[in-house]
């Protein structure tokens, strides 16, 4: 009977840390916010496209965040 009590208790402890486990990381989901939108100029023809990441050899990042797709509205702060 002793060992059928410990086993349980020890299942019950388990469920609670995994449970726990699954909360904090979606608390810490909750809390990332999206990468933001920059402005690259290539330095061949000058062209301007928005991207969150370097689209390559030859461009150069223009100053400003954004937080749009479009590189329209300026992050703040």
């Amino acid at each position: 009977m002793s060992t059928r009590i410990a086993s349980r208790r020890c299942a019950r402890l388990m469920l609670r840390q995994i449970v726990s486990a699954v909360l904090v990381c979606l608390s810490l989901a909750l809390l990332a916010a999206p990468a933001p939108w920059y402005r690259w100029s290539s330095e061949v023809d000058g062209k301007v496209v928005c991207a969150q990441t370097s689209p390559g050899a030859g461009w150069v990042r223009l100053p400003g965040a954004y937080r749009d797709v479009h590189c329209r509205h300026a992050l703040r702060g």
